[in-house]
């Protein structure tokens, strides 16, 4: 197998060159790194990790840990974490929770701490100070997503203003009765996510003047089906039906046209329908939501983590996560 030298004559550059083009740490051009790549994968040349790791002691490789890998947000989010990562020559462990308590217990007591990881992103987890103490004890940089966490730098989503962007849209339409679809409490865990986007919702209301009215509120399971059952709700009574819904995710909002659809309504004619996301779906049922963009979050978290790797790179300077209204054709005036 070719060495490093035999790469760097090939390619025209040092050795140095040849380190920092295939390992992605250091600053090289795009043209030089192309030429370098093609010179390596000629020759048949793969970086060793494990004789990188002992030079540098590190092993090029970052733990990222989610509560559910199968929700759409979740995996765009570790999607763009692991792209970033990748084009800066790094490997990923993904550590996925679903199996509770006692495996997340397991994943910060041993697992985190015994393999060999560089740094952990963790995605929409409300660290305790053990979790967190665990790592800084090992020099291991973290970084979350999702809401504050103490000493640890951390992307953060105004759920709050997400939720009441939505609403208001609602109202700056002129819908008065608004309902809301929300997750249970069984979400309301990790940065409390139902609980805060209800009050950003219940906020846009009362700016409006309208008052909260509970019989609008239903609780869902973040699915389509949830949404579907809590919208058939909603909607079943012609007296007290609403003109609007604000969904917390997209998914429960397509449930929710889904189930006006069935009950033989017209949307946006007779009810207008808001979500959170802007998933895949959203486009395909004509969905006004409020985008998050999560790619770019995990996109985001990489830089900031590698920043606090000391890699050459710049370290974000806002940490609040951008979103933004997209208008389709779910929402318009209420019919007389």
């Amino acid at each position: 197998m070719a060495g490093i030298e035999e790469v760097a004559q090939k390619a025209g550059v040092s050795t140095a060159t040849v380190s920092r083009a295939l390992s992605g740490r250091g600053y090289v051009s795009e043209r030089t790194r192309n030429i370098v790549q093609s010179a390596a994968s000629e020759l048949g040349y793969v970086v060793s990790s494990t004789a990188s790791g002992l030079a540098s002691g590190r092993t090029r490789n970052i733990g990222v840990v989610v509560p559910l890998l199968s929700h759409w947000y979740f995996a765009n989010v570790v999607e763009g974490a692991e792209t970033a990562l990748l084009r800066r020559g790094y490997d990923t462990t993904l550590y996925n929770l679903t199996g509770g308590e006692a495996e997340r217990r397991s994943v910060f007591t041993h697992f985190l701490l015994r393999k060999r990881v560089d740094a952990v992103i963790a995605i929409n987890l409300e660290l305790t100070a053990d979790e967190v103490s665990a790592l800084h004890d090992l020099r291991k940089p973290l970084v979350g997503i999702g809401g504050p966490i103490p000493d640890v730098p951390t992307l953060e989503l105004d759920d709050f203003q997400v939720a009441k962007l939505a609403t208001s849209h609602l109202t700056s339409l002129e819908h008065r009765r608004i309902a809301h679809i929300g997750g249970g409490r069984e979400f309301d865990v990790d940065f409390h996510l139902p609980t805060t986007r209800r009050r950003g919702y219940e906020s846009a209301l009362a700016d409006a003047g309208i008052a909260i009215d509970d019989a609008l509120v239903r609780t869902a399971d973040f699915t389509m089906k949830g949404g579907y059952v809590a919208a058939k709700q909603l909607l079943g009574s012609p007296a007290n039906r609403p003109t609007g819904i604000f969904a917390a995710s997209d998914d429960m909002a397509i449930g929710a046209i889904l189930a006006a659809r069935d009950l033989g309504l017209s949307v946006p004619n007779d009810v207008s329908v808001v979500g959170v996301d802007d998933n895949q779906q959203a486009p395909f049922f004509d969905l006004t939501t409020v985008a998050q963009f999560p790619k770019r979050q995990g996109e985001t978290a990489v830089d900031l983590l590698l920043a606090e790797l000391g890699e050459s790179i710049a370290k974000p300077t806002e940490l609040t996560l951008p979103f933004e209204l997209v208008v389709r054709g779910s929402t318009s005036r209420p019919q007389d």
